[in-house]
């Protein structure tokens, strides 16, 4: 049986290896979580750097307030 679009999405989703940029969990670093690709990706320029040092900025600000959860932008689409 086919699976329908939210489940072949949850299915996409849950193959990603997910991490922070560091690897070292988040509750040490404060550091956002996303695919290896995709921090494989912000890394490798410039421009990707400070997109990614601002959305840790942004999880650390929101971890501090006691928020579960913090708008970075790196997760596009998604609505938090």
């Amino acid at each position: 049986m086919a699976l329908k679009k939210p489940q072949q999405s949850l299915k996409r989703w849950t193959e990603q290896e997910w991490r922070t940029p560091s690897g070292k969990p988040s509750s040490q670093t404060g550091e956002v979580y996303a695919p290896s690709a995709t921090i494989k990706k912000l890394k490798s320029t410039p421009a990707g750097r400070k997109k990614l040092a601002e959305a840790n900025k942004k999880k650390r600000a929101a971890t501090k307030k006691g928020k579960q959860f913090a708008s970075h932008g790196l997760h596009k689409g998604k609505k938090r």
